[in-house]
């Protein structure tokens, strides 16, 4: 008999048990005698029968399928950042160790969160949220185990990986002044109140104002955080009147579009403008010139978050539901003294 077309029934009728006997031996339930488990399993060995994870799971609804959900608030952000493959990685390598199963899911504002039910998702791993919001009170109603990362979520009582990106802020634009620059532009995406852009631009301005440098908003550019976004605001940097001689982009892949759209401009770096980045994408070390950037290990990110969520499966206590992350700087060939 075909392997592919065996069912349950099969193997309870060569084992001459009932099928909830059967279902009893493969799930580790219910009273079954010795012998009929040896029947029952010699059964499955000699028919090949692999019973599926849906039907194992039919009962408790448990599926050891967790999602990675991330909410589209800007295009381009999921296929042209490699953040999120390493994100996922991080995720999916501690995820098979304790035996689950990762999926990616970007969702729109007015998601309602079916999927979680129809696939009976054991977690999610809710990256980029904000509290308060439609979207995650939704997602707060179905009752599933959840960590937030990179979340605008103030609520003690949830779990958290988050990134010291203050902190980020700061050390980027520190090297930058160090190295004598004082005009120096911030090439953002969106700035939401307490979002992981807006937390690295109060180190910015941190920075700036240790230094006596004032801050000038005009050097803000707020762009998709994507190689589009940075190549589109070379132009604009460019152009600028005053001689920006530094530009700080918060995500490696804005600092990569934003080298290619300077020099396509003739502008070379770094010795007509110092650039940084934020990340430490592998790109950024093979890029010419090598990007000088604020590094954070993203793939502890995503392991630390399994581990959060793994706790809460297993009903484990945790001393610290918030974890937040450490950067460090990076210093490459992108950045040098104004030559001006």
């Amino acid at each position: 008999m075909s392997a592919s077309r065996v069912t349950i029934k099969d193997v309870a009728k060569l084992a001459q048990v009932s099928i909830a006997t059967v279902s009893n031996v493969i799930n580790g339930t219910g009273r079954v005698s010795p012998e009929t488990q040896r029947k029952v399993e010699q059964a499955i060995g000699q028919l090949d029968f692999a019973p599926s994870a849906s039907a194992r799971n039919l009962k408790d609804k448990k599926s050891s399928l967790i999602a990675v959900v991330v909410p589209l608030l800007e295009k381009g952000r999921l296929q042209d950042n490699p953040f999120y493959w390493h994100l996922v990685r991080g995720i999916e390598e501690s995820a098979r160790g304790v035996k689950l199963h990762v999926i990616l899911v970007g969702i729109g504002p007015d998601e309602t969160f079916s999927f979680v039910r129809e696939q009976h998702l054991d977690g999610l791993i809710f990256v980029g949220a904000f509290a308060r919001t439609e979207l995650v009170e939704s997602m707060l109603r179905l009752g599933v185990p959840c960590v937030f990362m990179d979340s605008l979520v103030d609520d003690p009582s949830f779990y958290q990986v988050a990134l010291d990106d203050e902190l980020g802020g700061y050390i980027g634009t520190k090297h930058l002044l160090s190295l004598g620059h004082e005009r120096i532009a911030l090439l953002t995406g969106v700035l939401l109140e307490g979002g992981v852009n807006y937390c690295r631009w109060q180190g910015y301005r941190r920075a700036l104002e240790e230094a006596g440098v004032p801050y000038r908003p005009e050097l803000v550019y707020e762009e998709p955080t994507s190689s589009l976004g940075g190549y589109r605001a070379a132009s604009r940097i460019g152009a600028k009147t005053g001689g920006i001689t530094a530009v700080f982009a918060l995500s490696d892949m804005a600092a990569i579009g934003l080298v290619k759209g300077l020099h396509d401009l003739g502008i070379v770096v770094p010795r007509d403008i110092s650039v940084v980045g934020f990340d430490d994408d592998e790109r950024a070390r093979y890029c010419i010139p090598a990007l000088t950037t604020v590094r954070q290990d993203i793939v502890e990110k995503g392991r630390t978050a399994v581990r959060l969520l793994t706790a809460q499966l297993e009903r484990e206590p945790l001393a610290e539901r918030r974890v937040t992350l450490g950067v460090e700087l990076v210093p490459r060939q992108s950045t040098a003294p104004p030559s001006r």
